[in-house]
């Protein structure tokens, strides 16, 4: 189906277009992870996993989260990833 048919189907909602779509091949773009491994302090590890479980989340919650934070003040955001995201091979 055309972009422009689906557009148009979606606009118009003539029915549910889920069955339009290929659902085994969806993907989200820069939600794509990779595993890495960083050594912390004993000290660190303690005052993450506090602050963990005041908030009620994992350490890796917390870690992905502050570091997100982090990136987001010093100007690396969204935009910037996204723009990479658009002159990626899909």
């Amino acid at each position: 189906m055309k972009a422009k048919k689906f557009d148009k189907k979606f606009d118009d909602d003539q029915s549910d277009i889920v069955d339009d779509l290929d659902l085994k091949t969806m993907r989200r773009p820069n939600r794509e992870q990779k595993r890495v491994n960083v050594d912390f302090p004993i000290w660190m590890i303690e005052s993450l996993d506090q602050e963990a479980s005041r908030v009620g989340v994992t350490r890796q919650s917390i870690i992905k989260v502050w570091l997100a934070e982090r990136l987001e003040q010093s100007g690396h955001d969204k935009t910037r990833h996204s723009g990479a995201a658009n002159n990626a091979d899909v």
